[in-house]
């Protein structure tokens, strides 16, 4: 299948937009696993209570 110039065009667009929008979800992955890591980091560091 030959593609136009603005059809390559269009699927250019399309491909920056999505990768814009799953650089904006990795980072907040990112960012919640850093909260989550300090938070098991702290949760390691105090003795266990029940014990």
């Amino acid at each position: 299948m030959q593609l136009t110039p603005e059809q390559l065009v269009d699927e250019f667009r399309d491909a920056v937009t999505e990768l814009y929008f799953a650089r904006k979800r990795i980072a907040l992955l990112e960012a919640e696993n850093a909260e989550l890591k300090a938070r098991l980091a702290q949760t390691e560091e105090k003795p266990d209570a029940s014990k």
